[in-house]
């Protein structure tokens, strides 16, 4: 047997190993993560596109820049534990698209940052859950590195919400 395939037999087992020995709690987590990730980042693509406030469309580029990142470091760390992630979002998920994509202006705007409001609040409760019991340390450490970024989002967009708010009763 020649050593390319000994050693590509041992990385596949070791993997399989060690998504064996991972916590399902952990692992489902990090398949949640990377649904809600990718959502984030399409939803945050159309927030640019077609977000009427220039707080909206600011908003939408950060969640594409943020959570592409995420994304990347928990591709990394998921094929580093054998944990297969899913390729795209969730079939709720994706009727949060589909929603938005009928909608234009300001319309889009509130739909938009009361979608974000909602999702948010989830993830970080989510995140610090995983931050307070993840039983994976690597896993446990993403978990604690991304939190303060998703609560970041959360103050942001909730400031935006307020604002919004405050301006629709002024009128």
């Amino acid at each position: 047997m020649k050593l390319s395939c000994l050693v590509g037999m041992l990385i596949a087992s070791a993997a399989a190993i060690s998504a064996a020995d991972m916590n399902s709690n952990d692992a489902d987590f990090m398949k949640k993560a990377a649904k809600g990730g990718m959502a984030e980042v399409e939803l945050g693509r159309m927030a640019v596109q077609k977000g009427a406030s220039a707080q909206v469309r600011d908003f939408g580029s950060r969640m594409m820049t943020d959570h592409s990142k995420a994304d990347r470091e928990l591709m990394a760390l998921a094929a580093s534990k054998g944990v297969e992630l899913p390729k795209s979002i969730s079939l709720g998920e994706d009727v949060s698209v589909a929603h938005l994509k009928m909608l234009s202006g300001k319309s889009f705007d509130e739909a938009y940052v009361k979608m974000m409001v909602d999702d948010h609040k989830e993830d970080v409760a989510a995140f610090q859950k995983e931050a307070n019991g993840a039983e994976d340390p690597d896993v446990k450490r993403f978990a604690e590195k991304t939190l303060p970024t998703l609560q970041s989002h959360l103050d942001k967009i909730q400031a935006i919400q307020s604002e919004m708010s405050r301006q629709g009763s002024s009128r």
